[in-house]
């Protein structure tokens, strides 16, 4: 593994949520310290071109809508939501701002790079943030979160059918994972399963008294018989933490950075857990390792994982940490770097003369290194 390209200048985003189509990943919301977010602005869309790792912003212009583009039309700008794609569509559902969590569910079309809101049946499940979803077969799983009107954790299972657009309570068996929010899910489809890991708790849970937990067990739902499982793990098990990343690659399930609030401390760590033998490891990996972080997101596309935005303290904070940076990198790590991608990164470790190289190369070399342009000032308070 080799961490092949760090550019700056992306959106600088918190607690955002992104998915990928084709090769492209498209990223939702989330916050920046220091912005409004008690307003009902429409919430924002990046899109990076994976190839040329160039971000753009989407626009959005009233002429496409028969509608006012606002709330609740569209969605207001907001962060702890999620975003899964299902052909090419992306449905965001839950989330809040600084005055209030949404129940709504939202439905983006990566073709027209419209909005619309469409109509559901069944049980929604409570407003709610910090929660997460995933999406096997047909369906959208979600799991847990932050429930706002009952002011608790959950530990529930909720399931939208994304043909017929029915939601419905998913009665479970077995003993659940601990209520949480602000875990990670990820769905392993060769098994039917959906893992969970990690995530905030509360001793006096489902209540939130500030007195948090932070488990580190991982825990599994046979989605055919829709019973949980804690499989019996070995090897090197990683801290409990919350607002990490999860993602699957080659059926192996990856965990990056995140943050434990009773050791106050964020992480740049990468594990990997077999399925199939219920293993950990902490793993290496070659070339420039992101800082550590949270509330980041973490994209594959092919032998590559693409990894931006997120937060941790900045160089001029307390120890308490009270000082928060927000990112707008953008990292690209390279599980199966090639013959060509090593002599890439060879010419620029070691800043060989480039004027002899084809024009596609040095095309290519830009891009790997040319920053983009479009974040906002930075705002290391918050």
């Amino acid at each position: 593994m080799y961490w092949t390209v760090h550019l700056e200048g992306g959106p600088r985003r918190v607690n955002h949520a992104a998915v990928a189509v084709g090769n492209f990943i498209y990223s939702f919301g989330g916050y920046c310290g220091g912005e409004d977010y008690r307003s009902y602005t429409v919430m924002d869309v990046h899109i990076l071109n994976s190839i040329n790792m160039r971000w753009s912003l989407v626009p959005i212009r009233k002429e496409d809508y028969s509608h006012p583009p606002k709330y609740p039309w569209v969605p207001f700008q907001r962060y702890g939501h999620t975003a899964v794609a299902y052909k090419h569509f992306v449905y965001v559902w839950g989330g809040r701002n600084d005055e209030m969590v949404c129940d709504i569910l939202y439905c983006f079309d990566t073709r027209t790079l419209k909005w619309t809101a469409p109509e559901v049946v069944g049980t929604v499940p409570g407003a709610r943030d910090g929660h997460t979803a995933c999406v096997v077969g047909q369906k959208m799983y979600i799991f847990g979160g932050f429930e706002e009107a009952l002011e608790q954790f959950s530990h529930d299972v909720h399931c939208l059918d994304l043909e017929s657009m029915t939601w419905r309570y998913v009665q479970t068996f077995g003993e659940p994972p601990s209520y949480r929010d602000f875990h990670s899910a990820v769905s392993v489809t060769q098994r039917d399963r959906m893992y969970i890991f990690g995530g905030r708790g509360d001793r006096h849970s489902p209540y939130h008294s500030q007195d948090e937990i932070y488990n580190s067990d991982i825990v599994y739902l046979d989605l055919k018989t829709m019973e949980w499982h804690m499989p019996r793990t070995t090897g090197t098990v990683p801290l409990g933490r919350r607002s990490h990343s999860t993602f699957v690659y080659k059926n192996l399930i990856y965990v990056f950075g995140g943050y434990n609030g009773i050791h106050d401390q964020h992480f740049n760590d990468m594990y990997s857990f077999d399925p199939e033998t219920n293993v950990w490891r902490l793993l290496d990996s070659r070339g420039e390792v992101p800082c550590a972080r949270r509330r980041h997101v973490c994209i594959v596309i092919g032998s590559k994982l693409y990894l931006f935005g997120g937060t941790s303290p900045s160089k001029h904070s307390d120890q308490s940490g009270s000082l928060l940076c927000d990112f707008n990198d953008t990292h690209v790590l390279d599980f199966e770097p090639t013959l060509k991608t090593l002599a890439l990164m060879t010419v620029l470790e070691y800043k060989i003369d480039q004027s002899w190289l084809p024009r596609e190369i040095k095309l290519e070399i830009r891009s790997m290194t040319t920053p983009n342009i479009i974040s906002r000032p930075l705002n290391n308070a918050g």
